[in-house]
């Protein structure tokens, strides 16, 4: 018997999912030690197992200290802040995980994400800008021989817990970690990759609500453990990305587009053309931001988030209602002057507002080419000017600064106004709302020397902690065993 199991070991292996065959085959105790050999072959790519003396040797050396420069800020006390946070991660995963004290591990970090041009245009096919931000979550992790996959989760009381021999959807997972797990792994192995249970601690300063994306983030994360445990790293950031996306649609079972995964796994200036949904070109933007002396800033306005869904599943449905009327199916496919010979027609189809949306939708989708190009010719003045000009569109022609079903909260608009009349006169700076819209954040470019005091006037009038001081971050989601 031993002879037979080990000999169908080695043909699965080559063909992926070995754990997961073996268990359908025969007893999974019995075969539990030739699983374990087989797991571990090649096991992390080109990177090793790192301890945690040597990672504070690593992070501290001259080359660390510039990775961490560039993920986080040049700041010396940003740069022995994050060490100090990776030498803490590394110290819970012990605590949460006592009997794995004395081995190696592997250190992972994903970027939050912000939206940068290209307001509310990917729904129906269109442009967008986007990049990855100086926020991360960091996760220490190493594999596990039983199949099962454990993360602590900062925050959270207990483990989420995933037996990898039954990945079917759960309803009652749905909106936990947990689904995102167990869909990730299930997609993962779908599309012939291999998987297998691991240990892990997680902490992430991309907090649910900042407007960063933090279950993006997550799910690059999660994804990006299992490609460098059981695939040497070989799977690409897009498929990173689609496999996080589909574990959050269908798993999670929360409807979402695929940037904020993409901006996630990428990191840096990234222009995603949704043209082809199936297929969206991603192009990673040359730019350094960090020479410019400007700063880029979240600010959370308040107000409440419940029952805005009608709100966000209005913009496409009347984009998409206005090429309907028009014979297409998607903005993307028509033209400003079409819309215009056409309003008659549209004002008594489909109502004044949703021409307005499709107006901005086609506006918005050319805008991200020329922001696209203002960057790549350094000409980061005219980027500005077009950052101002997205923000307007979304204010007076997509409209989604405030729910007119609450017209009294209206902390986006409120945040735009003062920021527009603190930048009046100066030539300098950008705002604009941030993501999806109706209640939430702005985003802000701000010259470093007006910082300080901007800060403490919105922080003034919208809380201590109401402002986000991000920066660029020129790297999507790492192995850090690998770059350090």
């Amino acid at each position: 018997m031993d002879v037979w199991v080990t000999a169908s070991l080695y043909l699965m292996w080559f063909t992926g999912g070995v754990i997961h065959a073996v268990y359908q085959l025969i007893n999974r105790r019995h075969v539990s030690k030739y699983a374990i050999q087989m797991k571990r072959f090649k096991l992390g790519g080109k990177g090793a197992m790192i301890t945690l003396e040597l990672l504070k040797e690593k992070l501290n050396s001259p080359k660390g200290r510039v990775l961490l420069a560039k993920l986080y800020g040049q700041a010396p006390e940003i740069i022995e802040k994050q060490i100090n946070r990776y030498v803490q991660a590394v110290v819970r995963y012990r605590q949460f995980f006592p009997h794995e004290s004395q081995k190696g591990f592997y250190m992972f970090s994903t970027p939050g994400r912000t939206e940068i041009g290209g307001n509310h245009t990917d729904h129906n096919a269109g442009r967008v800008l986007a990049a990855g931000v100086s926020l991360d979550a960091i996760a220490v992790a190493t594999p596990s021989p039983d199949y099962v996959i454990r993360v602590y989760s900062e925050g959270y009381p207990e483990p989420f817990v995933v037996e990898l021999d039954s990945l079917a959807p759960r309803k009652e997972e749905e909106g936990t970690t947990s689904a995102l797990i167990r869909g990730i792994a299930s997609r993962m192995r779908e599309l012939g990759y291999r998987i297998g249970g691991f240990n892990a601690y997680i902490t992430s300063e991309v907090l649910g609500g900042s407007g960063l994306s933090s279950s993006a983030c997550i799910e690059v994360l999660l994804g990006n453990i299992i490609n460098h445990l059981y695939n040497d790293g070989k799977i690409d950031e897009i498929l990173l990305a689609k496999i996080g996306q589909y574990a959050e649609n269908v798993y999670f079972n929360k409807p979402c587009g695929l940037m904020d995964q993409i901006a996630c796994a990428v990191g840096g200036f990234v222009t995603i053309d949704f043209k082809d949904f199936d297929n969206p070109v991603v192009r990673k933007i040359d730019f350094d931001f960090a020479a410019q002396n400007y700063s880029l800033l979240v600010i959370n306005t308040g107000g409440s988030h419940a029952d805005l869904t009608d709100d966000y599943a209005s913009v496409p449905r009347e984009m998409k209602a206005v090429a309907s009327a028009l014979g297409k199916k998607v903005c993307r496919e028509l033209t400003m002057e079409e819309v215009i010979q056409n309003i008659p027609k549209l004002r008594a189809r489909v109502g004044d507002r949703a021409i307005l949306r499709a107006m901005h939708f086609l506006s918005e989708d050319q805008r991200v080419a020329q922001q696209v190009e203002a960057l790549e010719r350094g000409n980061f003045d005219e980027f500005l000017r077009l950052v101002n000009e997205s923000g307007n569109s979304s204010w007076k022609w997509l409209q989604n600064c405030y729910t007119t079903k609450n017209p009294h909260e209206q902390g986006i608009t409120l945040a735009l106004s003062v920021t527009e009349n603190f930048l009046k006169g100066g030539g300098k700076g950008a705002c604009r709302v941030h993501g999806g819209g109706f209640a939430g954040t702005v985003l802000v470019f701000m010259p470093n020397e007006l910082l300080d005091e901007y800060v403490g006037l919105m922080e003034g009038i919208f809380g201590k902690g109401s402002v986000t001081v991000l920066s660029i971050r020129p790297y999507g989601t790492l192995c850090i065993n690998l770059v350090i």
